[in-house]
């Protein structure tokens, strides 16, 4: 009787579709930006990952500097992770 653990693959997309539906703002990396981070709200999004932010802050993690965007549409090939912004300033604060 050994327990067996089921683990499920989870598509990329599914996870982006979380949280555009909880619209959580999300902190997104971007490729080869070491220092900055682009924070907001999903609006939308398509198969390329190419993805609609509102309320949309630049931050500077070298510098501790923000600037407000607005509304962006962010390419998807510049996108290197996409995570929780609660997680980010709980981390940060920790």
């Amino acid at each position: 009787m050994s327990s067996r653990v089921q683990k499920a693959m989870v598509n990329p997309i599914n996870v982006i579709f979380k949280f555009l539906q909880a619209k959580e703002r999300v902190r997104i990396w971007l490729y080869e930006q070491k220092h900055l981070r682009l924070e907001g709200q999903i609006l939308g999004f398509d198969e390329f990952m190419n993805v609609v932010l509102d309320d949309a802050v630049e931050i500077h993690t070298k510098k501790g500097t923000e600037v407000p965007l607005g509304r962006i549409m962010l390419k998807g090939d510049n996108i290197t992770l996409i995570h929780e912004a609660a997680a980010a300033a709980a981390a940060v604060a920790a």
